[in-house]
């Protein structure tokens, strides 16, 4: 039933967006003289289920509440994506009320300087001590935050988790992709170009946070349920890259190999001589595909191996084009920061909250990345 899933996705989804647009129309036009504006990210918004999480109707704030939303890196086009949903969520709350100046709804988005824990707990404790309404984290490490969970819930500031869930059981709601369903997506995708049958790579980005771990135990379970003739002979971590290395160096008989004049893709060559079938590689993020796409590129005899993996930055996309890389995992970040601010926004109301909102993803590949349904997706 998945594989034949992987087949109407386009048309469900441009069915669903048909549907969400019509539904929607009358609650969120955009006017200009006589003529009514869809927006260009309204397909981002019409495929967050439930839908009461793409718009901003009856979300009656105070003026001047003041919403918190942290992110995992303020470089990634992913986050950047993150940071105009929730900047268009903002504006649209505010014209909705009718704030202006000192009224305004203020919400604000910060995020470390790449994926650092530490920096992360240190801009949460900064917006701790502003005291916000509301605060939004996507948490680089699901069990990193206790103590200052603790602390926002003595003041009254109530948490709610986006991108990646959290081990709190304080959490209001929880915005992301159906990281398993995704991820098992892409592995039934991965077998199938290679027959359903061989060897993978499976690269993980971090061992920490909760996305890492839903995306790799969906992509485990799916070609172990599915697939007795595909096997993951290794998980690379890559927050576990130095420690790799060593043990590379380690295992160097001539003692010439040192860890430390390893790069991170001589890391993904070393496994891919150790098992040399393999046919495939997956990424879990951006991050972890661009490293196998840069071990894959510097070694030609690694050019029938089939890569896969998660998220449209513009070196994916321009890879896929070229086809280097075959399919990606595209998720919705801008709708992600939207329905953020919008569950954020409930929370403070107390009008209720879904437990996990999703906010959806396609599947795209060098066929169909120019399709104008796909467009506002890809997040160059």
């Amino acid at each position: 039933m998945r594989k034949k899933w992987s087949l109407i996705v386009p048309a469900t989804l441009c069915i669903a967006m048909t549907i969400g647009a019509c539904a929607k129309t009358e609650e969120k036009p955009t006017f200009t003289g006589d003529k009514t504006e869809i927006p260009a990210y309204q397909g981002n918004l019409d495929v967050i289920i439930p839908a009461a999480y793409s718009n901003v109707a009856d979300l009656n704030l105070e003026p001047g509440t003041y919403i918190s939303i942290l992110g995992k890196d303020k470089n990634s086009a992913y986050w950047k994506n993150v940071k105009k949903g929730v900047e268009q969520a903002e504006k649209d709350l505010n014209a909705a009320l009718g704030y202006k100046g000192e009224d305004r709804i203020k919400i604000t988005f910060n995020a470390p300087d790449g994926e650092d824990i530490d920096e992360q707990v240190n801009i949460l404790d900064e917006e701790l001590s502003r005291y916000p309404d509301v605060i939004g984290i996507a948490s680089i490490d699901e069990d990193a935050y206790n103590v200052q969970f603790d602390s926002a819930a003595e003041n009254g500031i109530p948490i709610i988790a986006l991108d990646s869930g959290n081990q709190y059981h304080g959490i209001q709601c929880t915005i992301k992709t159906d990281n398993v369903e995704a991820a098992r997506t892409g592995a039934y995708k991965l077998a199938n170009s290679i027959q359903d049958e061989g060897e993978l790579l499976l690269v993980v980005w971090d061992s920490n946070s909760e996305t890492a771990k839903e995306r790799m135990n969906g992509f485990l379970s799916e070609i172990q349920e599915t697939y007795p003739n595909v096997s993951v002979v290794e998980t690379i971590f890559c927050d576990k890259l130095e420690e790799t290395k060593k043990m590379i160096a380690e295992e160097d008989e001539t003692s010439e190999i040192k860890a430390e004049s390893l790069s991170d893709e001589d890391v993904i060559e070393y496994y891919l001589e150790k098992h040399p079938n393999i046919k495939g590689i997956f990424g879990t993020n951006a991050d972890a595909t661009q490293l196998a796409l840069l071990a894959l590129q510097k070694n030609e005899k690694t050019e029938d191996i089939v890569l896969m993996g998660f998220d449209a930055g513009k070196e994916q996309l321009d890879a896929l084009e070229k086809g280097e890389i075959q399919g990606l995992v595209v998720q919705n970040p801008f709708g992600i920061g939207y329905a953020s601010v919008v569950g954020a926004a409930r929370t403070v109301l107390q009008i209720g909250n879904e437990a996990v909102v999703d906010t959806g993803y396609v599947w795209v590949t060098p066929e169909n990345m120019e399709e104008e349904q796909y467009q506002n997706m890809l997040y160059r």
